[in-house]
């Protein structure tokens, strides 16, 4: 079975969409589906880490439609997304996990202000948390400023859209970084150009689920986010040591005991 498969270069694509994914085949296709409803040229790149459910099978059906994919192991997400990123050449990038998805019209949103907003490194709009029952709430994501990104992260990944141009001066994200590599790129995009602009509509849909990353590893999560304030500001806000701890400890120990269903 082949497991690197280029499709079509779409030679006017406005934008690069890679797709991380390791065994979420469930989840893939309506990711794929959501890029492609898309009102904008997109180049989509699959980085499958080597899924042994019907991820494959997914991509193969997909394969004419998707600028390059490939199956097999990797040095993680960060890396893998970085090496997907190099698959494209659109101004416009950006990662969407296999389990969310964009909101119809969503990269055109962001496409908007970014045009009218030169200087901008990147662009982020309003996500929605989708529950496995169906249910939906927002995501907390607020206007931009140093002193909230401080205090929490303030940007949803699946909503944003960054140009190539930021994110290749600055590196993409950090590789040894698992979970908190969205945040760190935040700070360092702003640290190089300056705020990231908010988009006050709805962009993308984060999918939640018992199997999400950030619901099975929240001490590690709040570690490498905590690290990421520290490294990119030199000081930690008083609400880290009081009550985020506190919040993730919650969070997890209620996981354990069955009462949350979802999380992020």
């Amino acid at each position: 079975m082949p497991t690197d498969i280029p499709g079509a270069i779409a030679r006017t694509a406005q934008v690069t969409v890679v797709v991380p994914s390791l065994n979420q085949g469930r989840y893939l296709e309506d990711a794929l589906r959501s890029i492609a409803a898309q009102d904008v040229a997109t180049e989509i790149v699959v980085m499958d880490g080597g899924s042994t459910d019907g991820s494959v099978g997914v991509l193969e059906r997909w394969g004419d439609r998707l600028t390059h994919w490939r199956s097999g192991p990797d040095g993680g997400q960060a890396a893998a997304i970085n090496e997907g990123i190099q698959h494209g050449a659109a101004p416009y990038v950006v990662w969407l996990n296999s389990d969310d998805m964009l909101e119809r019209g969503g990269l055109r949103l962001l496409i908007d202000t970014l045009e009218a907003n030169p200087a901008a490194p990147a662009a982020y709009g309003k996500v929605v948390n989708l529950d496995p029952d169906g249910g939906r709430s927002d995501v907390w994501v607020q206007q931009f400023s140093e002193r909230a990104l401080a205090v929490r992260c303030i940007i949803s990944q699946p909503g944003t859209l960054i140009r190539r141009t930021a994110w290749e001066a600055v590196g993409g994200v950090d590789p040894s970084l698992f979970l908190a590599m969205d945040y760190d790129l935040w700070w360092r995009l702003y640290r190089r150009f300056g705020p990231l602009l908010h988009v006050p509509q709805v962009t993308a849909i984060n999918r939640r689920h018992h199997e999400t990353k950030t619901r099975n590893n929240r001490m590690a999560h709040y570690a490498e986010a905590i690290a990421a304030v520290r490294r990119h500001r030199g000081r930690i806000p008083m609400k880290w040591w009081l009550a985020q701890p506190y919040a993730v400890w919650w969070k997890v120990l209620m996981a354990r005991l069955g009462r949350l269903t979802t999380a992020d």
